[in-house]
């Protein structure tokens, strides 16, 4: 097969993309904005599903080696109280279902899958176009152009690429998370670690919550949730990390403080994670030589689904090309016409789920999911 596959983002959903391909013999390169693979951090833990995030892994011939990065024990969960009593503690039940990985590891693991030369480091898009004859024509900040037959979108939330399939952009969804950290949490902060457990903590209540998560080397990482307008956030001064930290705790007046130390001690400066989504069932008409996959195609509320659904978008989309030779319009369909009701569906559910942690009845309706959903 000649075509060239273009790839923008080198985060999961592309890299799965451009690794399933070269398994098929299929060349392709991506662009990243990014000026290399460790110019950013990538985050914390990811639950790895076994019914798309493994999945892609498989697809891609990477699930062996994945399994070597799985953080035993990651799997447990904690609900507590505002006031610190534990209201839900399940530990790891071994299954595998969803495994834990560092987020940072799993992209490591593909990138070194790939050939070098693959990923075009430093490339910021600044403009996409189609041309008369077809094909699309990608402009990067230092000038330099590439011109393509198929390209592919996995630019994540404000893709460069989704406008030439649609004009929906993100759309603030009223609720925003504050990211902070604890390291050496077992000696520096032991009845936080405590509190934390294993693996993930919710402390939940209407319009608010502090969810951490228990990563390697005691690191503690957290997401402090609220639900404010983007106004009451721009009051708040985060370039004064102390000060932004107390004005964020102070929303959480009279819970345990081994809670409301993940945010007042934190080791980091609080960054603010406004969160967005794209409309419900979004979807666009077929356009030649294009798509998209991940949160370019399918921005939704967090759920633990978000790195499962970009990879599997990639392997899904890699398998259809691979599957369509001389045929991408063949591909492309197929891939889309799967990828549309699937997104759909985890988009409401996601919504769904953040009702249930930040609603009105919170967190009894929580409580009650995180009980009836299957262990097994």
């Amino acid at each position: 097969m000649s075509t060239h596959v273009t790839i923008i983002g080198a985060g999961l959903g592309g890299l799965t993309l451009a690794r399933v391909l070269h398994v098929h013999g299929i060349p392709v390169t991506v662009h990243e904005a990014e000026a290399s693979p460790t110019a950013r951090a990538q985050g914390g833990l990811l639950d790895i599903h076994d019914h798309n995030g493994q999945v892609a892994l498989k697809a891609a011939g990477l699930f062996d080696a994945f399994l070597g990065l799985v953080r035993p024990g990651g799997e447990a969960s904690r609900a507590l109280a505002p006031d610190g009593t534990v209201l839900l503690d399940q530990p790891d039940d071994g299954t595998g279902r969803r495994p834990e990985v560092p987020r940072g590891d799993l992209r490591r693991l593909l990138l070194d899958s790939l050939p070098a030369g693959t990923v075009r480091w430093g490339q910021k898009v600044t403009a996409v176009r189609t041309l008369d004859d077809g094909t699309h024509e990608v402009t990067f900040t230092d000038g330099t152009t590439v011109r393509t037959g198929l390209l592919v979108g996995a630019d994540g939330a404000w893709s460069r690429v989704r406008p030439l399939l649609s004009d929906a952009r993100p759309v603030y969804t009223g609720t925003s998370f504050v990211e902070t950290y604890l390291f050496d949490a077992d000696t520096r902060h032991a009845a936080t670690a405590r509190a934390v457990g294993d693996g993930a903590m919710f402390a939940l209540a209407p319009g608010r919550g502090i969810q951490a998560h228990r990563e390697n080397d005691g690191t503690l990482h957290t997401y402090v949730a609220l639900r404010r307008s983007t106004d009451w956030f721009d009051g708040v001064d985060f370039t004064d990390p102390a000060g932004a930290a107390v004005r964020i705790a102070r929303e959480f007046d009279g819970w345990a403080p081994e809670l409301t130390a993940l945010i007042t001690e934190g080791e980091t400066d609080p960054v603010l994670r406004p969160l967005y989504t794209l409309p419900a069932g979004h979807r666009w008409d077929r356009v030649p030589g294009v798509t998209l996959v991940g949160d370019a195609a399918h921005l939704m509320l967090p759920s633990g689904e978000g790195a499962n659904l970009a990879m599997y978008d990639g392997a899904e989309l890699g398998e259809a090309i691979a599957a369509h030779p001389g045929d991408i319009e063949a591909a492309l369909t197929a891939y889309e016409e799967a990828m549309f009701p699937r997104a759909a569906t985890e988009a409401d559910d996601a919504a769904g789920l953040h009702t249930l942690m930040f609603g009105d009845d919170a967190p009894h309706g929580f409580l009650r999911f995180f009980t009836d959903a299957p262990t097994g």
